[in-house]
């Protein structure tokens, strides 16, 4: 049996109608519309900002401040010599080249190689900082590390 896409209905019982609250004493919630007797929000309209407790200071308040937010912090993309596997022996690596692999995400202030894993060839590898470890083993694999100014 072949059902089509337009006869398609979720079976009976599974869906419940919404319970329209405060139309009136015989639908079952009238009169305060489950908002119980009198206080601030039994009233309409009314409705706190979030974190208000009452009138308690409230707890981000009560907490100390602690350090703060460096505006001059720089934010490089990360990349370790293992993910550079796909690429093959005396390929270019650039930052660019990377982006458009999907290696990194954001590139932010500047692509950094980080020395975790190894190389399977000689790679010529640009970005803007390398790590030491990272030049080393670079090198060793008979590649080139070249520095690119930000």
């Amino acid at each position: 049996m072949s059902t089509h896409v337009g006869t398609l209905r979720p079976p009976r019982g599974a869906r419940h109608r919404r319970k329209r609250i405060g139309t009136g004493m015989g639908e079952g919630h009238g009169k305060t519309a489950t908002r119980g007797e009198k206080g601030q929000r039994s009233r309409t309209g009314s409705r706190t900002r979030s974190g208000f407790e009452g009138g308690q200071m409230p707890l981000h308040r009560r907490l100390p401040k602690r350090g703060f937010t460096n505006i001059f912090k720089k934010h490089h993309a990360i990349l370790n010599l293992g993910d550079l596997k796909d690429f093959a022996a005396g390929d270019k690596v650039t930052p660019d080249t990377v982006f458009e692999r999907g290696l990194v995400k954001k590139m932010g202030d500047g692509l950094k190689i980080l020395g975790e894993g190894e190389l399977q060839g000689p790679l010529h590898v640009s970005a803007h900082f390398f790590s030491k470890s990272a030049l080393e083993k670079i090198q060793k694999a008979g590649g080139t590390a070249e520095v690119i100014p930000v």
